[in-house]
């Protein structure tokens, strides 16, 4: 006779596998350690781009031990002049700024927006390798390591109506993005203010702007040409922004950790300055598929004016500027010539 244990045993022995008890799951390890990396831009503008890019670099560096999450289009709840300070007081562990915003702060970090400094991305390009260094002690100087940078396309102005002459360029209440821009034209139009991006689509609307200083890459030319169907190819600059962690992010990692990061971080910025070929030609096709028209050659009278103004702008930045700073930029100019 089967007692009731040996019964029960029988029955789960016919009962075949479908019965079978579940075994744990071998779980994957916990990462070392999860860095969020906020952007005000969209994901598909260049840094966001970035972002994503760094973020699969260090993730396939360190087998997983280090996660970098994307928090792109400002819904950190930060605009890009207060990412710095938040990375620095340990609210984030990352953030990609464009450089500009932070000129009020630190006149370095303006260098690459300086008005008709760089006329391609292989001037840019120049320009960050000889600053590099100074980049760096910025940083550091505010609890930060610099990781990547990425190299925006060249800055036009899209308006509302062509600017066709000097009154057109009068009539423009345009957003800046940085102090100087916005000093420079406030020189030359009816209105010129620093708008964060991420405030600026409003604005457009109800006709408080009517004309952007901008590259418009990727997401971000998707939101201008809604409202403002014309493009002006000034070629202003060709600025920056910065990818930062936190040193106290960065002197967790051990030191195999750390080297495997910085290596994410420069083949990042090399696939940025990369990804700048051709750049243009792509933005401009579908920005013309879109309606907007695009001037190629603005009036001679009207870069005269721009360029005029620029003098004023360099003078005033340089009253400001570190000695250093403006050794870099002078050695610059002097080897472009």
């Amino acid at each position: 006779m089967r007692t009731p244990s040996a019964l029960a045993a029988c029955c789960w022995l016919l009962s075949g596998p479908a019965t079978l008890p579940a075994l744990p799951a071998f779980a994957q390890p916990a990462p070392q350690a999860v860095w969020e990396l906020i952007d005000e831009y969209p994901a598909s503008a260049i840094p966001g781009q970035a972002d994503a890019t760094f973020a699969a670099e260090v993730e396939r560096a360190t087998g997983g031990r280090i996660l970098v999450r994307p928090i792109p289009d400002a819904k950190s709840g930060l605009r890009t002049r207060e990412q710095l300070k938040a990375v620095s007081e340990g609210r984030f562990a990352m953030a990609d700024s464009f450089g500009g915003a932070f000129g009020e702060e630190s006149p370095l970090l303006l260098l690459s927006s300086l008005p008709f400094v760089t006329a391609s991305a292989e001037e840019a390009r120049a320009l960050y390798q000889a600053a590099r260094p100074l980049y760096e002690a910025e940083f550091a100087r505010r609890g930060q390591k610099l990781l990547f940078v990425t190299p925006w396309p060249p800055s036009g102005i899209w308006s509302a109506s062509p600017v066709t002459d000097l009154d057109a360029l009068k009539a423009l209440k345009i957003r800046a993005y940085d102090a100087t821009s916005a000093e420079l034209f406030a020189r030359l139009c009816t209105l010129a203010q620093v708008v964060s991006f991420s405030d600026l689509m409003p604005k457009l609307k109800t006709g408080e702007f009517n004309a952007v200083l901008s590259s418009g890459d990727g997401g971000a030319g998707r939101e201008l040409w809604d409202y403002l169907r014309n493009f002006s190819d000034i070629v202003y600059a060709v600025p920056l922004s910065f990818g930062a962690v936190s040193l106290s992010a960065w002197n967790a990692l051990d030191a195999e950790t750390q080297a495997a990061v910085a290596k994410a971080g420069e083949g990042t910025t090399a696939r940025q300055w990369e990804a700048m070929t051709g750049r243009v030609a792509v933005n401009f096709k579908r920005m013309r598929e879109n309606g907007v028209a695009i001037n190629e050659t603005p009036p001679a009278e009207v870069m005269a004016v721009l360029r005029g103004a620029a003098e004023k702008t360099l003078a005033e930045w340089r009253a400001t500027a570190g000695p250093e700073a403006r050794a870099v930029l002078d050695v610059f100019l002097k080897q472009r010539r």
